[in-house]
């Protein structure tokens, strides 16, 4: 059975509600309790309707192309497919909706790319609930939805705190190819205290992982 089979089984299927069509909505994420949950949220204002859900990407172009909404919610990372490219899909084959990204995650990376690839939004899953409902309709009147974090990462101006000269000389050395320890060793520290300037490192470059740091560390000539 397909992931959107039971929306509009229930009362969101009376149409417009006080003389205006409701926001037609999809749902794109890979837990079912979190789609559960926004689909309970949304249920309550007469002004959204959710029309489909999916739990991956293709699933969710799928479900968009049969559904036709007028806003998707797409998270990023999925085990059914990418979200990034989910929304590459979409405006390449010319949908019309408009896509907020929903998800956990706030590196450069994910915003960049998401946004790059054509996302009209950028929303965290811990903001309130009024802050979602109004996102919605925010991108749904054309209106750009970004967090402090996404607005920054687009400006810059997450770039402005600088590398001190041990974790430069950390991130040297893993992107040499070492490893934590031998950083410790080169570096005459513990293994314990590469890993806090790795942690400091990947904050103040805006990534997760060594491999993201490096190659940011690269695009800004820090290495």
């Amino acid at each position: 059975m397909a992931a959107d089979a039971r929306i509009g089984d229930g009362p969101t299927e009376d149409g417009p509600t006080e003389g205006r069509t409701p926001i037609r909505i999809v749902v794109v994420d890979d837990h079912p309790v979190v789609r559960d949950g926004l689909i309970g949220v949304f249920g309550r204002d007469p002004g959204l309707r959710v029309v489909g859900e999916a739990a991956g990407g293709p699933e969710g172009v799928a479900v968009v192309e049969r559904t036709r909404p007028d806003v998707v919610l797409m998270d990023l990372r999925m085990p059914g497919g990418d979200g990034v490219e989910a929304i590459r899909t979409l405006l390449a084959r010319g949908t019309t909706a408009r896509i907020l990204v929903l998800t956990t995650y706030d590196t450069d990376h994910d915003i960049l790319a998401a946004i790059g690839a054509g996302a009209h939004g950028y929303l965290l899953k811990d903001a309130p609930r009024d802050e979602l409902l109004r996102a919605v309709h925010d991108v749904a009147a054309g209106r750009p939805v970004l967090t402090a974090a996404a607005l920054e990462a687009l400006t810059g101006r997450r770039h402005t705190a600088q590398l001190t000269p041990r974790e430069l000389e950390v991130l040297r050395v893993i992107a040499a190819g070492g490893t934590n320890r031998s950083a410790a060793e080169a570096l005459m520290v513990s293994e314990a205290t590469v890993k806090t300037h790795l942690v400091h490192a990947y904050e103040k470059l805006g990534v997760s992982d060594r491999a993201a740091a490096v190659r940011v560390g690269y695009e800004r000539g820090l290495l």
